[in-house]
């Protein structure tokens, strides 16, 4: 089974983060939603607090195959500035694993390098912090390893591309059509 990390920041964009780890697990993704803070209890940027499988001082990430970053301010700004997930989301790069960030989250891959030379995109506004990308303004943008995503409207087919790229090509088709998405498209 695929194991994919979400991490949680205070200040998270809530549709984004809970709909990524909900189209995931009901997709038969091994999803552990991880806290950055000083422990599980983590605050959207609209009051909700939810309570983390693990924090990132408890996590072991041996294993993984991806590694996902929901937007929200502050939520992005603060994933963006903690250095153990910078030097994580490196070190994952190098080893060529999978790495998605959906609205203002990609600033966290443009400031360690990540989207340099790629295609990318994220909310309006914050292509300043995609340090060396060409900016897309897709609703997702999948480039090699890096898969981005432009905001909360984008959740639905950022969240089926993962679970395209990790269950293979067409996994989320009977998701789309339980969940009602492809009414959306009709």
């Amino acid at each position: 089974m695929k194991k994919v990390f979400v991490f949680f920041a205070d200040g998270f964009e809530d549709i984004e983060a809970l709909g990524t780890v909900d189209i995931l697990r009901r997709g038969g993704i091994d999803v552990t939603t991880v806290s950055i803070m000083d422990d599980e209890h983590v605050v959207s940027a609209h009051g909700v607090t939810i309570i983390t499988d693990t924090t990132f001082a408890e996590a072991c990430f041996d294993g993984a195959d991806m590694l996902v970053l929901p937007g929200g301010l502050p939520g992005s700004t603060n994933l963006r500035d903690y250095v153990p997930l910078q030097k994580l989301l490196v070190e994952f790069n190098e080893k060529g694993g999978l790495i998605a960030a959906i609205c203002a989250a990609p600033m966290a891959l443009g400031n360690v390098g990540l989207v340099d030379g790629k295609r990318a995109t994220c909310y309006p506004g914050c292509e300043g912090t995609l340090t060396g990308a060409d900016y897309t303004a897709e609703l997702c943008t999948v480039d090699g390893n890096i898969i981005t995503g432009e905001g909360p409207a984008a959740v639905f087919p950022f969240a089926y591309t993962l679970l395209d790229i990790l269950a293979g090509e067409g996994a989320s088709d009977g998701l789309k059509e339980g969940m009602m998405y492809n009414h959306l498209l009709a």
